[in-house]
């Protein structure tokens, strides 16, 4: 799976800061639960309904926002059905319905008061 330089930093960087053979550890030990740690964060800091889900769905988003093709997206999120992807996600790209509101220029828009 392709990760980008942001990510790839903040791992180099914890495993500079290891202190065990782990690179996602807490106090020197394997974190046993990736899902408890990211629970706990998310009461600590006061949200509200956010689960790991919650992260997938704003890459997604932001992806599409991004004008990423919609079958690139459900490759990255592992649909095997790129319908999925495009029903949930399509509306967040830029050029979604696009053709749809230039099917309504009747004139240029200097005739439009």
């Amino acid at each position: 799976m392709p990760i980008n330089n942001t990510l790839r930093a903040a791992l180099v960087s914890a495993r500079e800061a290891a202190l065990s053979e782990y690179v996602v550890e807490w106090a020197g030990h394997r974190v046993q639960s990736i899902r408890r740690g990211f629970m706990t964060a998310v009461h600590n800091s006061g949200l509200k309904k956010v689960t790991q889900h919650t992260l997938r769905h704003t890459a997604a988003v932001h992806m599409a926002e991004a004008g990423v093709d919609m079958e690139l997206i459900a490759q990255y999120l592992g649909h095997s059905n790129t319908q999925i992807t495009r029903s949930v996600y399509a509306r967040f790209s830029p050029d979604y319905m696009a053709k749809a509101a230039a099917a309504l220029e009747f004139g240029s828009v200097s005739q439009v008061q």
